[in-house]
């Protein structure tokens, strides 16, 4: 993992409803400060979540695959040190 993000949050959605778990995200994402990352730990490759952040995050992000399945994925999502608006690009 990345030392220079710290986990602040973890959010484990497996035992949530599918279509509670991207606003979760989104909202604990939006929530941490530069140099801060939550751990995803999730049921399925969460690929097109990458994708939504992308599109649609107002800052930069980090992404880093921690555990690649078959039956859990974990992902650490960040925002880098000094992190400001540029179009969610994901390093």
């Amino acid at each position: 993992m990345n030392p220079s993000q710290t986990v602040t949050t973890t959010i484990d959605v497996r035992p949530m409803v599918p279509r509670e778990r991207h606003p979760l995200i989104f909202a604990t994402f939006d929530a941490l400060a530069a140099g801060e990352a939550l751990l995803l730990v999730n049921d399925h490759d969460p690929k097109p979540l990458f994708y939504q952040l992308q599109a649609e995050s107002k800052v930069e992000f980090t992404w880093e695959a921690v555990e690649s399945g078959p039956e859990v994925w974990r992902v650490k999502i960040g925002k880098p040190h000094g992190s400001a608006a540029a179009g969610g690009q994901a390093h």
